[in-house]
């Protein structure tokens, strides 16, 4: 879906950095899925965190490595090819490393809809990632998709910070959570960002020092409610909320 996060940018920045803080889970996109269709099915596990751990992180540092992931679905293959040789051209020509970049297309009868997109994530010295991507749509040549999905990375990149725009907004129920303090630098600030934070002061009790302007660089720093993992007990009327208890 247009304007949001795909799925490969879960998997290659959001989970990796929320592994940083405790959270176990792994995903695997078993069939992707495109508008207006859908039909996608991603196989998720998951195990107890315990506590969540506080994260701080105020420069992004230098890139360490650059993978990402060009995709088609019911369309030729040759796109996805396309996609990734353009941004891989973009990207070098900016002086950073040939991102690693896997090729996937599909066109078989379990995709419902044709499509087809590129995310790449940045690895960083410091250990964080930021991520960039792009959608294909009709009009927009294969070459234009790749080349501004690697602008998009090069653009985090150079803001320096430890988080992109999107896991700007998006770890923040959990900064809320975790134990401690947690004081990170984010790229940009977006409607979502002071959204979330209103959202999390609201219903958790906490507050978060002035993160700055809508549309600039800012910072999230919070100190966290400390939750942690406590057993309940179930009424005799919810038996199944007492198994593998």
């Amino acid at each position: 879906m247009k304007w949001s996060p795909p799925v490969d940018y879960v998997k290659l920045v959001m989970l990796p950095l929320l592994a940083k803080m405790g959270v176990n889970v792994s995903m695997e996109v078993v069939t992707r899925g495109h508008y207006p269709r859908g039909g996608g099915i991603v196989r998720v596990g998951s195990s107890p965190s315990g506590s969540l751990k506080g994260i701080v992180g105020l420069k992004g540092g230098r890139t360490s490595s650059i993978v990402g992931v060009s995709h088609t679905t019911k369309l030729p293959s040759h796109i996805a090819q396309r996609q990734a040789s353009a941004a891989v051209q973009f990207i070098e020509e900016k002086g950073l490393q040939r991102p690693d970049i896997e090729i996937e297309s599909r066109e078989d009868s379990s995709c419902l809809s044709p499509g087809s997109g590129i995310v790449l994530a940045a690895r960083l010295e410091d250990s964080s990632i930021v991520g960039g991507d792009c959608l294909g749509e009709r009009g927009r040549s294969a070459e234009e998709v790749g080349r501004f999905a690697a602008l998009r990375i090069i653009e985090e990149v150079e803001t320096g910070c430890f988080l992109d725009r999107h896991m700007g907004d998006m770890i923040i129920p959990y900064l809320s959570l975790a134990d401690g303090v947690s004081d990170v630098s984010i790229s940009r600030i977006t409607q979502h960002t002071l959204t979330n934070i209103s959202v999390a002061e609201t219903i958790a009790g906490i507050q978060f020092d002035p993160v700055g302007d809508l549309g600039k660089q800012g910072r999230l720093k919070v100190n966290g409610l400390s939750l942690r993992k406590t057993p309940v007990d179930a009424s005799p009327k919810e038996p199944r909320l007492i198994e593998g208890s």
